[in-house]
């Protein structure tokens, strides 16, 4: 899945002689909305408690490598899924093709990610949310990844208490879609692919805490971005911010 970025980057051009950013940036082969640079946030599950799981006409967007991945985990995370969950994808299977021609994970209820269970998590500092909506495939993936960690050592010093190490050399952990959000990626009919900033009514509370953070779209989700287009390419993506942070236009 990720795209090796070898190409040189495009230099972000300005709006007509008014000397503002253009709308859409180029970084390698990739087109970015300048959105992703300018914009801040964070996710905030302290007040959303994984909302975006479970809202919604359509389940997330997955690749046929991903759904196979997704099968390949089901005897895993079985137990973890609702009865109404295990209904659908007894039925229709983890996936289906939604309205607009894309391949999505199967939903309940006509909203719900049919991978969606509700546990208690516990953050960094010490706090817990009760009641959180999470993925079941990221709930497994952090599980073994904490067993590996502390059986095997598999951590660097100073990470003992962190599964995430680990998590970033793991093959599949959920689909890279859910990992990008707020930024949604299309590919076009030439093979071409788009990033674009995505804004949805309940994620207001990530835009503000990404604003008290300083936080830009393109840090928060500086993991998956290099999950899916390669440390080559996201260091391009940083190089360009830089760029115009020093002109004034971030």
């Amino acid at each position: 899945m990720e795209n090796q970025s070898n190409h040189q980057t495009k230099h972000p051009s300005l709006g007509e002689g008014l000397g503002r950013l253009s709308p859409i940036l180029q970084v390698g082969d990739i087109l970015i909305s300048s959105d992703i640079l300018t914009e801040e946030f964070c996710c905030d599950l302290e007040v959303c408690k994984g909302v975006c799981c479970i809202e919604g006409d359509a389940g997330a967007p997955v690749t046929l490598d991903e759904v196979m991945e997704i099968e390949n985990r089901l005897d895993d995370v079985w137990n973890d899924l609702s009865a109404s969950a295990q209904a659908v994808i007894d039925k229709q299977g983890v996936a289906y093709t939604d309205e607009e021609g894309d391949l999505v994970t199967s939903i309940v209820n006509g909203k719900d990610c049919a991978f969606t269970c509700y546990d208690d998590l516990k953050l960094s500092d010490g706090k817990t949310i009760g009641h959180c909506c999470l993925c079941a495939l990221e709930k497994v993936a952090r599980r073994k990844a904490a067993a590996r960690s502390s059986s095997a050592g598999l951590l660097p010093a100073g990470r003992k208490n962190s599964t995430l190490y680990t998590l970033h050399s793991t093959l599949f952990v959920k689909p890279i879609s859910c990992a990008l959000y707020p930024i949604r990626e299309k590919t076009f009919s030439d093979g071409s692919v788009a990033l674009n900033y995505h804004r949805w009514d309940i994620c207001k509370c990530g835009r503000e805490k990404g604003k008290a953070l300083h936080l830009p779209v393109y840090q928060f989700l500086k993991d998956p971005l290099i999950r899916r287009f390669g440390e080559a390419w996201y260091q391009e993506l940083c190089d360009v911010a830089n760029d115009l942070r020093a002109q004034g236009y971030l």
